[in-house]
């Protein structure tokens, strides 16, 4: 039995006790490089096209058994949780600077990198070490092994259980959680977060989640849980359906920005910023009158508004935050692969955009906001 000290907000503090698995640290590795061959050997299913959408390919009793096995570390840190189709990692990203800004220590685990594993697991905007890696990895090992005996345990699950572990280690405030593919499957979707976020829902992974928008949403809802707010941005009228049958189901409080929460934007230009877009929010503790959004497109423009909305539930969770502090976090925040200019000449840009929505989305803001004879658009 343990106990550690969790922070709620900035001066009340709770003694929560738990219980920590015995687990035989085997050193399995010797270095970095070792570490990170054994992982790349699980299967990954960011990589195939065609899998079959089940409990056994992907099974949450397996990640269950997995975090158990390193001590439950997602039960020792306060988290929210976002998931939708596209932007999930732009709204992360935005909400984890806006908390950052206002002096907490916060965790970030997105998917897939860009450049770098790494980037999966942040910590105050700063990428886990080499060495926190191999530390994790060596204590992991044993479990993943136990495990593997009976299941084929896959890479994310990996990853998303040493996200866990480091966030645990380091004792963060708070956590910002990605799903990764789906929802009511995914492996992050242990956790009980304080809100969940969803983003913009379109049609993707149709032979995971299903052909409909229904039959996505209902896949994506499936990380909904009792009690806990959630937030929407708006959605296409039977995906946003299904939402609300969903959380009325589980009895989450459910919220569209643009509805329930006033939401508006408006496309400018100006000498200082050049094209951009502001946006004006009213939540029940805040407003926002014409943010500049530090990403260009109306649908940054979107996952801005979602990430302020979820910002003023952590406010009714206890959080202290102040809206100047967070708007500071908000205009530094810049993110590889977002409509990414890596060369002016020939001009070159990069786009992680891989659906049809997402593509025209892009094709929009670039029209909007970046000015150009010829350009190289590479996107996928």
């Amino acid at each position: 039995m343990g106990k550690y000290t969790k922070k709620v907000g900035k001066k009340r503090t709770k003694k929560i006790h738990f219980k920590v698995a015995k687990v035989r640290i085997k050193k399995a590795f010797k270095n970095y490089k070792m570490a990170i061959k054994y992982l790349y050997e699980k299967t990954n299913y960011e990589s195939e096209k065609h899998l079959r959408y089940d409990v056994k390919t992907f099974s949450l009793a397996r990640m269950e058994k997995l975090i158990s096995l390193v001590g439950n570390p997602h039960k020792r840190i306060r988290s929210v949780h976002i998931d939708g189709t596209k932007g999930k990692g732009s709204a992360a990203t935005m909400l984890a600077k806006m908390l950052e800004a206002n002096g907490y220590t916060v965790g970030l685990y997105t998917s897939p990198h860009v450049v770098h594993l790494h980037e999966r697991i942040m910590v105050n905007s700063k990428m886990i070490s080499d060495s926190e890696m191999l530390g994790l990895l060596n204590r992991i090992y044993a479990p993943v092994e136990k495990i593997s005996k009976s299941e084929r345990i896959t890479f994310f699950e990996i990853m998303t259980a040493l996200a866990f572990m480091h966030f645990a280690d380091v004792n963060v405030d708070i956590a910002v959680i990605e799903t990764g593919m789906g929802g009511r499957l995914d492996s992050t979707n242990v956790i009980k977060p304080e809100v969940i976020g969803i983003t913009s829902l379109s049609i993707d992974h149709q032979s995971q989640l299903g052909e409909t928008i229904g039959s996505i949403a209902k896949e994506k809802a499936g990380v909904f849980k009792r009690g806990v707010p959630v937030i929407t941005v708006q959605q296409d009228p039977e995906a946003l359906r299904v939402l609300k049958s969903c959380a009325t189901a589980v009895k989450a409080p459910l919220s569209v920005t643009g509805s329930d929460i006033d939401f508006s934007q408006r496309f400018e230009t100006s000498r200082e910023h050049g094209p951009h877009t502001r946006i004006c929010l009213t939540t029940p503790t805040s407003k926002f009158e014409h943010l500049r959004v530090p990403l260009h497109g109306k649908h940054q423009a979107i996952n801005c508004g979602l990430a302020l909305a979820m910002l003023d539930k952590l406010k009714a969770s206890g959080y202290e935050i102040d809206d100047d502090k967070a708007t500071e976090g908000l205009h530094n925040v810049s993110l590889k692969g977002r409509m990414e200019m890596i060369c002016d000449d020939p001009r070159i840009m990069v786009d992680g955009a891989h659906n049809a929505a997402s593509i025209r989305a892009l094709m929009h803001a670039i029209g909007q906001n970046i000015p150009y004879d010829s350009m190289v658009v590479i996107f996928g």
